[in-house]
């Protein structure tokens, strides 16, 4: 048997595409993923996200090895943008002379809504299906004819898929789901060695953590056995870069708690 010597850039060659990715998480997802090797494509959703877009190009497009990288704008949760913003990949690896390629799809745009459960209205339940878990669903499809043998999804659901707390009905719902469409997704496309995973983070320091109730997030830390305390975004940026590349390659169909111990599958 015979063992790969690792390299400094693992991703060399690969095209990533990072949903959600000019804040948060989303950032250091794309920015490790980078720094790796591969060329990124960070999807946002509205004008003022666009500046933060272009800071994480130009700490991308910064770094010694010169990946390529570029940010489009489009709301997953409509019908039509996601496969508009596949459009708009495939036309800007063409005017790079890249193949039309998407090697990886990290599905991590998400919306959190804290609302009890008597008031929750058909429009809340629209506004956080239709990003989590159709946006997921729609813009993956519109990848999987680019999606080479070997292929990488990885979406971003949350430890609260599996847990329950007060007034987070539809997000920990949403989550859930995307656990569910992970299984049934490893299975249909494993035959040309594409894997489908889920990386499930604990609370994590980033802006989303400010709209998650402080009592839920202290209670979360003091359950934590690694140093009680919150995640870091390079912490998650490295497991979700893991299942990118080829270490992971026998690994499908799986959810990774990515909480510090917080919650053991």
């Amino acid at each position: 048997m015979a063992f790969q010597q690792a390299s400094h850039l693992p991703l060399d060659g690969k095209v990533a595409i990072v949903t959600g990715g000019s804040r948060g998480l989303g950032a250091g997802m794309a920015q490790e993923l980078a720094i790796r090797g591969a060329s990124v494509i960070i999807v946002y959703t509205s004008e003022r996200s666009a500046g933060l877009a272009d800071n994480v190009i130009s700490k991308i497009t910064s770094l010694e090895h010169k990946p390529l990288a570029t940010s489009i704008r489009g709301d997953l949760s409509t019908v039509d943008d996601p496969s508009k913003v596949v459009d708009s990949a495939l036309a800007w690896l063409e005017s790079n002379a890249r193949p039309k390629n998407i090697h990886i799809l990290v599905n991590n745009a998400g919306v959190e809504l804290v609302k009890p459960l008597g008031k929750i209205t058909p429009e809340d339940f629209a506004k956080v299906y239709d990003l989590n878990v159709r946006g997921a669903l729609l813009i993956t499809q519109a990848v999987l004819p680019y999606l080479p043998a070997g292929g990488r999804i990885i979406n971003i659901s949350s430890v609260g898929g599996r847990a329950g707390f007060k007034e987070l009905g539809l997000y920990c719902s949403s989550k859930a789901a995307l656990e569910g469409l992970t299984r049934c997704w490893a299975a249909e496309l494993g035959k040309n060695g594409t894997t489908v995973n889920a990386v499930n983070p604990g609370p994590v320091q980033s802006d989303m953590l400010d709209n998650i109730p402080k009592y839920i997030i202290d209670a979360q830390k003091a359950a934590t056995p690694i140093e009680n305390r919150v995640g870091t975004v390079e912490e998650i940026a490295m497991i979700v870069c893991w299942l990118a590349g080829e270490d992971s390659k026998w690994v499908t169909g799986q959810t990774i708690s990515a909480s510090g111990g917080w919650a053991m599958y």
